[in-house]
């Protein structure tokens, strides 16, 4: 179906999460996103875990783009991407700073050669500053921005989220920057470059506590979140202003008299009111507990295994799990889209083989002929 981008090309040279979760939530809008992968396929297409011979790794993160297999570093592939430039609105990479220069596709390169061009660059530590030459995943943004270490303060460790978080905030960042660029661009005629990286990102998430000690030189402004333990499991209580905190500790306490005045849901594990809370959900089920507080209006959440976060009956109700056929592994299952939009609501695509668009890219794009694609295959150049 249509999406918001549709009408919109996206060139993707991007690896391993962070860039192209980017490009796919661009597809998932409409946009036509054809990945430029090496010849036989992205590294990342072997990455663990893999199952049934594909990796989902890569399955989740390349659903709905066209791939194109080519070699940048001959001088025909060269000339075959800026004959594409020519014709896109966004190139999206995600390499180490000063490489797309070294490649002859500089943004300054671009713009001699589509001068509207956005170049969207997300990388490790961005395209200036002291640490812009060092390479970087995931975990580094963690620890360098003190993400790690406020997440551990419970445990008395740094503790690492289980998942890739902060490449997916910078994905979304490197989204809404092309978007805010393309929306430029409709105005003025100009392109732009688009720098985000893992460090910037990193840091959105411990923005309070950052700027509570630039203030007053302490730690603090925004502590742990443990969850309560019930008999069979765990649940998350959010009890967020006075109202919600007095009905919490009157259900937890049994005195309909008992108030939360100085009482946050953060309060410090001494505070009596909150051991009271901890003492009734330990004396409790999980069912009990959610039942009883939503009752009460008050937000609560049981804590879930991925295998009950799997058959969730809501999240397959509004499509953020799906099935669809592979032609590698028979089916996989990917994420839907996480923008629901009434009136261009794009698509999920399947997940691309290796090159199984390059002949169609280069032939309605390009205009070459089965005598080109030929030779272009027999120099190793296209595959």
């Amino acid at each position: 179906m249509a999406g918001s981008l549709s009408g919109v090309r996206v060139l993707e040279l991007a690896r391993y999460q962070a860039g192209p979760r980017g490009g796919m939530i661009m597809s998932d809008l409409g946009a036509e996103v054809i990945k430029i992968e090496k010849l036989g396929g992205e590294e990342t297409r072997r990455s663990e875990p893999v199952v049934r011979g594909v990796s989902v790794y890569f399955t989740v993160y390349n659903r709905g783009k066209k791939s194109l297999c080519m070699d940048l570093r001959t001088a025909r592939g060269k000339e075959i991407f800026a004959a594409l430039v020519k014709t896109a609105d966004v190139v999206l990479e995600n390499f180490r700073p000063g490489t797309m220069a070294q490649m002859g596709f500089a943004y300054e390169d671009l713009c001699k050669i589509k001068p509207d061009i956005i170049l969207t660059s997300v990388s490790g530590f961005g395209q200036y500053g002291p640490y812009r030459e060092r390479p970087a995943f995931d975990p580094l943004g963690q620890a360098m921005s003190g993400l790690m270490d406020l997440t551990g303060k419970p445990v008395g460790t740094p503790l690492g989220a289980a998942t890739s978080l902060v490449d997916r905030y910078t994905s979304l960042h490197a989204t809404i920057g092309t978007l805010a660029a393309l929306h430029h661009r409709d105005k003025t005629g100009e392109g732009q470059l688009v720098d985000c990286c893992l460090m910037d990102s990193a840091l959105t998430m411990v923005e309070i506590p950052t700027a509570y000690y630039l203030l007053t030189g302490e730690e603090g402004g925004e502590g742990g979140r443990p969850p309560y333990k019930c008999k069979d499991g765990h649940v998350v209580i959010s009890a967020s202003g006075q109202a919600m905190a007095t009905r919490l500790i009157q259900i937890a306490t049994g005195d309909k008299d008992a108030t939360a005045a100085g009482f946050t849901s953060r309060a410090g594990q001494g505070d009596a009111r909150k051991q009271a809370v901890a003492r009734w959900c330990a004396d409790n089920t999980v069912d009990h507990v959610v039942k009883t507080l939503l009752d009460a209006e008050i937000p609560v959440a049981p804590v879930k295994s991925i295998p009950q976060v799997a058959v969730d009956p809501h999240l397959w109700e509004r499509e953020m799990l799906v099935k669809m056929p592979d032609a590698v592994a028979g089916e996989v299952f990917v994420p839907g889209a996480t923008i629901k939009m009434s009136k261009t609501p794009g698509r999920v695509g399947h997940v691309p083989v290796p090159g199984e668009h390059t002949d169609e890219v280069l032939s309605s794009i390009l205009g070459y002929d089965q005598a080109t694609l030929t030779a272009l295959r027999r120099e190793n150049v296209i595959g």
